[in-house]
């Protein structure tokens, strides 16, 4: 049975193979350039790599197949949700911007082929997956995914909105915990005006547990909060997510939100426990523009391999 790192090398491979000079030397860096590598910039902003609107369609294809080896099935279809809600924004906003649905990127870090570490990243307007590979171990994070508009509705009904778990089990989270929970949990009136790991490379100074210790919670808001964990660990594909699950430190989590608990204004959550960062904020556009990600601050762009990289090298 073919593993999660060689699908990925297998994918990367065929990418690489349907790239032409130019492209590949856009496309390809030195795993040790850390600039490079650990870049996560989900807005729409000039960003390295070579365009999926560069590519032929069978290097497009390939780009598509090695996102899918990071995802789960229902995360890669999130994803592509996304992808396409680029055209729907353009309409929205007269067709004035020119975005469009192949302005994603694709970089490689390292050799595929190699016995050295190496990584990739799918990067465009409101996704970024970065993967890093060390032998048979992944390095999932970070993950961000984001949706604007996030719900797009007919009649009072939504027709498309791609991270619907993502604030629909944090709210009943909000409702198990009863007011006495609430006032714990909710930590100030109004939202932030995006997630505060923002496009930082390195999440250098944890930010501090707030909200409620899920130690704190009944038995049915506890369990509500590990399946809002599991929401996001589950975007990975079922390996990698089992791993990713065995990491959490869940006697330690805690549950903070921000702003308003009634729909329809904007809010914000964070989850965290050692090494581990989720947060979420819908504030932009009247609370219709969402920004989630899934962070291991100690371990992000595999963090942790380069310190023991550097521990070996001196």
């Amino acid at each position: 049975m073919e593993t999660i790192p060689d699908a990925m090398r297998a994918a990367a491979a065929t990418l690489v193979g349907h790239l032409d000079d130019r492209q590949r030397a856009a496309s390809y860096h030195a795993f040790a350039d850390d600039t490079m590598r650990r870049w996560i910039e989900y807005r729409p902003r000039p960003r390295p790599g070579i365009s999926l609107a560069e590519l032929s369609v069978p290097a497009r294809k390939a780009a598509h197949r090695l996102l899918a080896t990071g995802l789960s099935p229902h995360a890669y279809a999130q994803a592509m949700t996304i992808v396409a809600l680029e055209e729907v924004l353009d309409r929205a906003e007269g067709w004035g911007r020119g975005r469009h649905s192949n302005d994603y990127w694709v970089n490689v870090f390292g050799d595929p082929d190699g016995d050295s570490r190496w990584g990739w990243r799918f990067e465009g307007h409101h996704i970024s997956v970065t993967m890093t590979v060390d032998g048979d171990r992944v390095y999932p994070t970070p993950v961000f995914l984001g949706a604007n508009p996030a719900t797009v509705s007919y009649a009072g009904h939504p027709v498309v909105r791609p991270l619907a778990l993502e604030e629909d089990l944090a709210r009943a989270l909000l409702d198990a915990m009863g007011p006495a929970g609430r006032t714990r949990a909710i930590t100030a009136d109004t939202a932030p005006a995006d997630i505060a790991s923002g496009q930082q490379p390195h999440v250098d100074a944890p930010l501090t547990p707030q909200g409620v210790p899920a130690h704190r919670l009944t038995p049915p808001a506890r369990d509500l909060l590990d399946r809002l964990v599991a929401v996001y660990l589950d975007r990975l594909p079922p390996e990698l997510a089992r791993q990713e699950a065995a990491r959490v430190d869940r006697r330690e989590l805690h549950f903070a939100w921000e702003g308003p608990a009634q729909p329809g204004f904007g809010h914000y959550y964070r989850i965290q426990a050692p090494d581990l960062l989720i947060e979420y904020d819908n504030r932009q556009n009247n609370a219709n523009h969402t920004h989630t990600v899934l962070r291991r601050p100690d371990s992000d762009f595999g963090g942790d391999v380069l310190t023991a990289h550097r521990a070996e090298s001196h």
